[in-house]
């Protein structure tokens, strides 16, 4: 039995507070179960120094944990720390895919990903944040005329799975995490494809067949987290 009475395939209770940063594009608190996200967009008429030239736009995160975030106080330079650098470049990588850079002309959409409270998949709850306040930056964005009408938008969804006590279970929070034999991260669309798979055995080894169920839950858990986000994407 799960320490809080979930199915072994049962997300968390995911909610979500649109506009939270009155000054910001786009923003969204997100919560899954315990684990809290404030996600941001900013808009800047420039891309970076690689992209000068090229008529392409520019998606990219920055990630950090405030510091009562955790059990103990984590420290404001959290944000250069290994890990953030590694979320912050998975939350990216992710947003990238939702459209096609070139139809957003030489502009940059800067996302903040700031953790209130973190209890397990802070990175898939950023993910899931993000892609709201993303979508509805747009929007704004669009209605304002400073980005173009043509921007074609896939939403995607991201989810934790573990294997813990031999069960295959999704959604981990901080006290199965921190038991789990390994633990994946699935970053996918709402056809099922995949963008981003992260997995390690953390205190083992897990098998192939283990891995596809892993697969087969995230994919299932994804639709449902996609239909929820939509709930919340202006028109």
């Amino acid at each position: 039995m799960r320490p809080d009475k979930r199915d072994n395939n049962q997300l968390r209770k995911i909610n979500v507070v649109k506009n939270v940063q009155l000054q910001s594009d786009g923003s969204c608190l997100i919560s899954l179960g315990n684990t809290q996200v404030i996600c941001a967009v900013r808009y800047e008429n420039r891309v970076p120094s690689f992209l000068k030239g090229s008529g392409q736009g520019w998606i990219t995160a920055d990630y950090s944990m405030l510091p009562g975030s955790t059990n103990t106080r984590t420290g404001r330079n959290n944000i250069n720390s290994g890990r953030s650098k590694e979320i912050q470049r998975l939350i990216g990588r992710s947003l990238r895919s939702i459209v096609n850079l070139k139809q957003l002309g030489e502009n940059s959409l800067l996302i903040d990903c700031d953790v209130l409270n973190a209890d397990g998949g802070t990175r898939t709850a950023s993910i899931i944040g993000s892609v709201i306040a993303l979508r509805n930056a747009i929007v704004k964005l669009q209605s304002s005329n400073t980005l173009p009408n043509n921007i074609d938008f896939h939403p995607i969804g991201a989810i934790s799975v573990g294997i813990l006590n031999s069960k295959v279970i999704l959604d981990l929070n901080y006290e199965e995490d921190s038991q789990a034999l390994a633990d994946f991260n699935f970053v996918m669309d709402e056809f099922g494809n995949l963008i981003e798979v992260q997995g390690t055995g953390e205190t083992g080894k897990f098998t192939k067949s283990e891995l596809i169920l892993a697969t087969e839950i995230a994919d299932e858990a994804i639709k449902d987290i996609i239909s929820i986000q939509k709930e919340y994407f202006d028109k």
